[in-house]
């Protein structure tokens, strides 16, 4: 899909989607507890979509009714039959959902994109060769195994904490206790913080021992609630960004009691706006994307901290400095640090989605101001898929083009 976005003026009141983060985490606690719960307030992105197949496979009986899933759960130690889950594109559905395969003897094949099976799971597959279980990768699928046991689990802090995630929802349905130790310094606690609060919700115990280690007690059980994901401020970001525009919208629908690391995007905004600052990324690297367009639009920046951005959807590094160069923005980086140079002009040549939500979504924020078309737009879908239909609500001028175009 190409999209034309002309310069506009946005102004209006715009709620913020349901968090994707929250979703994921509410929707796998639902589909391991012994009863019926509901979660409300979800969005039917593609990534949401996959945790909700991959359930269904596992043998969860799921319905949707508007924005409200209602799923009866499945005891993933007690699968006998082999299954194969379909994970599509989404890195936290195939993350969160191995260790859980791991609770069974019986097989699961977890599927996906080239581009997703790439992405790192090493941290997985030395747990399973210790423990000399199953770990059979490929290019679009990887073969698993368990059962996994109980004990302590050692990693860097470094590592992406959905690694971290997944354990945390498979270590409590083990008969005895485990630990997380993680190697300081930890990035994206904010995230781990977030997975506590989510079993806390369905009745699960798990918690910081200390600054570095998790204790997680065995022979727990997922209990059924009815929830309702809150707002999402990692994609509000680009929605209030249209204010540092010139813009004027406000967002509704946040919690400013979140525990989303990337609430924090209204203290950058602030900093970007009155001066040239250094800001570290490794706490909320789903900002990115939104950071560097604004950097480029105001006075600039310095970013730190940026070495887990090379591993996302894309390499949002490099196809970052490839789009803000359309814009005219001039950017350096090295191994752990972008600097973007302030001056934006209206784009040189296409801008591309290179098929990640948040790279399509900094083109479009960017576009509103000196205009500009998007191809591979669709790939907003990913994590809000009507991420277009609420620019337009504001009075952004948006137009679907033919692909001959």
């Amino acid at each position: 899909m190409i999209v034309e976005i002309l310069p506009s003026k946005a102004q209006g009141i715009v709620e913020a989607p349901p968090s994707k983060s929250m979703a994921h985490r509410l929707l796998l606690a639902a589909g391991f507890a012994a009863g019926e719960s509901e979660i409300a307030n979800l969005a039917q992105s593609n990534d949401v979509a996959a945790t909700l197949d991959c359930l269904n496979a596992l043998g969860a009986r799921i319905s949707i009714h508007g924005d409200t899933a209602t799923i009866t759960g499945i005891d993933p130690r007690f699968r006998k039959a082999a299954a194969t889950l379909p994970c599509r594109e989404s890195g936290s559905t195939l993350r969160f959902l191995l260790p859980l395969c791991l609770l069974s003897d019986a097989e699961a094949t977890l599927t996906g994109t080239e581009k997703l099976l790439s992405r790192p799971l090493s941290v997985y597959e030395s747990l399973c060769r210790q423990g000399r279980l199953r770990f059979e990768p490929g290019k679009t699928s990887i073969s698993v195994a368990g059962p996994l046991k109980s004990g302590a689990f050692v990693f860097s802090g470094g590592i992406s904490s959905q690694f971290v995630t997944g354990l945390l929802y498979a270590l409590p349905l083990l008969p005895a206790d485990s630990e997380i130790r993680l190697l300081p310094p930890i990035e994206s606690r904010s995230y781990i913080d977030l997975t506590l609060s989510a079993l806390e919700a369905f009745g699960v115990s798990a918690f910081w021992a200390n600054e570095t280690t998790l204790r997680i007690p065995g022979g727990q059980s997922y209990s059924p609630r009815r929830v309702s994901v809150e707002g999402d401020w990692s994609n509000a970001a680009f929605l209030e960004g249209l204010n540092l525009l010139g813009n004027d919208v406000r967002v509704t629908g946040l919690n400013p009691e979140s525990l989303q690391g990337d609430r924090v995007y209204r203290m950058h905004f602030a900093a970007l706006q009155s001066g040239t600052p250094t800001i570290d990324l490794r706490d909320c690297p789903d900002l990115g994307p939104v950071l560097f367009a604004l950097a480029g639009a105001l006075h600039g920046a310095t970013f730190t901290g940026i070495e887990r951005l090379r591993l996302k959807e894309s390499d949002r590094i490099a196809v970052m400095q490839e789009e803000l160069k359309k814009f005219g923005v001039r950017t350096e980086a090295s191994a752990n640090t972008l600097t973007v140079f302030p001056g934006i002009t209206a784009p040189r040549a296409q801008l591309f989605g290179h098929n990640d939500h948040r790279v399509v979504m900094a083109d479009a924020l960017l576009c509103t101001s000196v205009g500009g078309s998007i191809a591979g737009a669709e790939a907003v879908a990913k994590s809000y898929p009507d991420f277009f239909d609420r620019y337009r609500s504001l009075g952004v001028d948006i137009h679907e083009l033919d692909q001959q175009q």
